[in-house]
């Protein structure tokens, strides 16, 4: 039994999840933090290509003129993976039952797995038209997610949802939709390791280490943290009320089954990641000498 604490419990703000209303428009946080997260993670990544320091014989193969085309296929990735994920994942007998709830993305249901899969399909896309190389590609947009995955906690915790477990923890909240009893703060667990955790480690991996030069271990890394932090976090917080807990038992969930396959691709990408230097385009220099291909 939980019992409410007699001190310390925090109170939850109780923030109105419209912004701003403009007559019958409505803009909502939920909408705000996916443009955020697209804008920092485009500027970020323009930042990673451009950086020359980063890059085996700082030559980088994307330039920034691929990440200013590339914004558009992310964007579209994003959105309909996550939402196509939402639909097949977690909810698929209420968007059954009324499929017009599929296009009110402004009331969340955006799932991070079906969005990843959005994504990959993007970057394999742009890859091929654009002739880049597909896991440097990836290695990028990894190191620049962790800005989307942030501000998309954020907002959840903002609307109210995806709420933790029960707890007597000092810094428990009530939430408006879950009843009298204090839960774990989850949303904001999740902000603090995908998105400011996440980020530094990649951020040591591409600076530090320069593992730019081995194409896939960036994108390898995170995904490998991303889904031991996810299946983390999924102890703290609650099952979709529709699913609840898998196979039996008290403890596994969805949001776990989806993130164990992540560990074994992290796995393979780390293990068999390799040095590989790019060619730099004609009449460069590198060095103060002539680039050799």
């Amino acid at each position: 039994m939980i019992s409410i604490p007699a001190a310390g419990l925090l109170t939850y703000p109780q923030i109105d999840p419209v912004f701003l209303q403009i007559g019958p428009v409505a803009l909502h946080w939920y909408g705000l933090a996916y443009v955020a997260g697209i804008l920092c993670g485009w500027l970020y990544g323009r930042h990673l290509v451009s950086n020359k320091r980063l890059w085996p014989n700082g030559v980088s193969p994307i330039t920034p003129e691929n990440i200013d085309d590339f914004i558009v296929w992310i964007t579209f990735g994003i959105i309909l993976g996550g939402r196509i994920g939402s639909v097949l994942f977690y909810d698929f007998d209420r968007y059954l039952a009324n499929p017009l709830a599929i296009f009110a993305v402004w009331e969340g249901g955006m799932s991070f797995h079906g969005g990843l899969v959005g994504v990959v399909v993007a970057m394999i896309g742009f890859a091929w038209k654009s002739r880049v190389p597909l896991f440097s590609l990836i290695d990028v947009v990894a190191a620049s997610v962790p800005f989307g995955l942030f501000f998309g906690r954020v907002a959840n915790f903002v609307n109210g949802e995806l709420w933790g477990a029960p707890t007597n923890v000092p810094w428990a909240m009530i939430f408006p939709t879950g009843g009298e009893i204090p839960r774990h703060p989850s949303q904001l667990y999740e902000a603090l390791l995908e998105g400011i955790v996440l980020w530094l480690i990649l951020r040591v991996a591409t600076h530090h280490f320069k593992m730019f030069k081995r194409p896939r271990f960036v994108g390898a890394l995170f995904i490998g943290l991303y889904g031991a932090m996810r299946i983390f976090v999924e102890f703290f917080r609650m099952p979709d009320a529709q699913l609840g807990y898998l196979y039996g038992t008290d403890w596994f969930t969805r949001g776990m089954e989806l993130s164990v396959p992540m560990l074994l691709v992290a796995a393979w990408g780390l293990a068999t990641a390799k040095p590989r230097a790019y060619a730099a385009p004609a009449g460069d220099k590198i060095d103060g000498s002539a680039a050799k291909p």
